[in-house]
């Protein structure tokens, strides 16, 4: 990569250089940190056999502390590892759509919208509200965000799946407890160079007046636009911009990646098909609880891990969740 970006001419493709100068930043990272795991073990190696020698039992308890700081190193690589599939660095589309229910479910997806702006926010990814169709009476029926940072998709593919809330509904004068659903899901930005064929003849392309919450998520514009695939039914909207060409372009982007992670999907569930496996794809499972009555607690159903501070949880403390199912952690899941 250094011989390549040496070269005469690096910059004559602006595009090219600029992905291949942060495949090199990402790659760096990758270098450091196992240069300094190495030179962790190193050091740890030369003070124990220096306490040996001499029995010193102060180099001896410094090398206790060093472990300690390996270990975490090596934690970190290997979660590392669990972040190298083939999109995983890529930017996200991700998505949030409220489950039947009406204003309860459609409640739910709000807040599920400000918990992962939140999760988002602390990683210091930026993210752009792509598509916003507000509810009937609050929240929200459906959202997409465009999430702009390094491993976006390779974290937020974690979260997959259907997500449950089981609280004192504040829209029920009589005071009851609801469960209510939203889904959420991934995609992955897809590169230009990734071959995803999209037939013009296919598309029928929509524009209308965008609504929803305004200021705070979307631009009201006359400009906004609705792409529908028609051989699968796939859809994408766009309603940030002013300018309807700018609206179809993010709409077909949205699109790309929608199509391209329905192929991958197919492909995976053929493979477990013919070998006999029965592989879970993510998509409409349940995969996490939410509850605020009778007790709080966030359980996830996959991992076993639990946090009884619902609150923090909603306000984007996602990562004890997230690496767990990363790092393929099962604990044991306590009766409720």
């Amino acid at each position: 990569m250094e011989a390549r970006i040496a070269a005469p001419g690096f910059w004559d493709d602006q595009g090219t250089a600029q992905q291949l100068l942060k495949e090199r930043t990402s790659l760096e990272k990758v270098v450091e940190a196992w240069d300094k795991v190495t030179r962790q073990v190193e050091d740890i190696q030369v003070l124990i056999e220096l306490g040996s020698e001499l029995e010193d039992q102060a180099t001896l308890e410094e090398v206790h502390g060093l472990n300690d700081d390996l270990e975490r190193g090596v934690d970190a690589a290997e979660f590392q590892k669990m972040l190298s599939g083939q999109h995983d660095r890529s930017n996200c589309f991700f998505s949030i759509n409220a489950g039947a229910g009406g204003t309860e479910s459609q409640d739910w997806a709000e807040m599920l919208l400000r918990m992962y702006l939140r999760y988002c926010e602390r990683r210091g990814w930026k993210t752009e509200i792509t598509d916003y169709q507000a509810g009937d009476e609050a929240g929200v029926k459906g959202v997409t965000i465009m999430v702009t940072g390094e491993y976006a998709y390779g974290y937020l593919k974690a979260e997959i799946g259907i997500h449950r809330l089981v609280r004192i509904s504040p829209f029920d004068s009589n005071a009851r407890r609801h469960t209510s659903f939203a889904s959420a899901f991934a995609f992955p930005e897809i590169a230009d160079d990734i071959d995803v064929k999209i037939v013009e003849s296919d598309l029928r392309v929509d524009t209308y007046r965008s609504g929803g919450a305004g200021g705070q998520h979307v631009n009201t514009t006359d400009s906004a636009v609705r792409v529908t695939h028609v051989p699968t039914g796939l859809v994408a909207a766009c309603q940030t911009e002013r300018s309807q060409h700018l609206n179809k372009a993010t709409a077909m982007r949205v699109l790309r990646a929608k199509l391209y992670e329905k192929e991958v999907l197919e492909r995976e569930a053929q493979a477990a098909e013919i070998s006999g496996e029965k592989k879970e794809i993510g998509w409409g499972s349940q995969i996490r609880s939410y509850v605020l009555h009778p007790y709080k607690m966030v359980k996830d159903l996959r991992t076993g891990v639990e946090s009884g501070n619902p609150d923090g949880v909603l306000d984007g403390d996602l990562e004890e969740f997230i690496v767990a199912f990363l790092m393929g952690i099962r604990r044991e899941v306590k009766d409720s």
